[in-house]
């Protein structure tokens, strides 16, 4: 089979960098036919000692518009995909698939004025990639930032989510975005702390916003823990706030590639 045929191109590693003790960002090249919707995943491929391949779906933190994918990731502890990641640095070879995947995209809504994006740990990935596209900032009125981790050392691209209306393509939307920090297992100046189902249970998410959430003009995205995803789809339900569907359109869009 040749390469054009593959299922998969195989691009450079160009950088590795720590971010915590557990977690860490990685960028690549990008194959030239490699396209993707901001808020989609890619299927990452390892060669392991024995020849197989282990793949694992990552969303891509870095905008389509990018020339590089960037991806963030946590390290598991002997894990069978990071423990062969953790072995490979700059200018080694990773797979990555032709197409991309996944539905955690601004076309499952057909209206809404407010957009929450929810996260907990590396939900956050496509979110950043979703607010590094020109089209979020056009589309919605306001635009809520949520990212819930256990500790601080845990909150990454604060550098990025900051400069994000610096940006001169994004200077004449500055105001639109807030960033709502959530760290459960200790304190943090300027951050809230109980977890993201019972912030929005006891109105706490709300008033941090000073926006409710209402199924006439609230849209919201959820990505992280399955439990997180899974929970507050049920309290948004209780909000008669509904998953979008094609048939059915709705007001809450998550990711299930966990």
């Amino acid at each position: 089979m040749t390469a054009s045929a593959e299922k998969f191109t195989r691009q450079t590693l160009l950088d590795v960098q720590p971010l915590t003790p557990s977690l860490f960002s990685l960028r690549t090249s990008r194959d030239q036919g490699f396209r993707f919707r901001a808020g989609q995943f890619a299927r990452l491929g390892v060669t392991k000692a024995d020849g197989s391949v282990v793949w694992r779906a990552y969303s891509m933190v870095s905008s389509p518009f990018d020339e590089h994918l960037d991806f963030f990731s946590i390290v598991v502890p002997g894990g069978e995909f990071t423990s062969e990641l953790s072995r490979l640095g700059e200018g080694d070879s990773l797979l990555i698939d032709r197409q991309a995947f996944g539905y955690l995209t601004l076309d499952r809504f057909v209206d809404g004025r407010d957009l929450w994006l929810l996260a907990t740990g590396t939900g956050i990935a496509p979110f950043l990639s979703i607010l590094q596209d020109f089209e979020v900032w056009e589309r919605f009125e306001s635009i809520k930032l949520v990212y819930s981790v256990r500790e601080a050392r845990e909150l990454a691209y604060l550098e990025l989510i900051a400069g994000l209306e610096q940006r001169d393509y994004l200077a004449e939307f500055a105001g639109k975005l807030q960033f709502i920090p959530i760290v459960t297992r200790e304190q943090h100046p300027g951050a809230l702390n109980l977890r993201i189902t019972t912030l929005i249970e006891n109105g706490d998410l709300e008033r941090a916003a000073g926006l409710a959430l209402t199924p006439e003009h609230s849209r919201v995205m959820l990505c992280g823990n399955p439990q997180m995803v899974d929970d507050t789809r049920k309290v948004l339900k209780q909000c008669d706030m509904n998953l979008s569907l094609s048939r059915r359109p709705g007001q809450v869009a998550v990711e299930t590639y966990w």
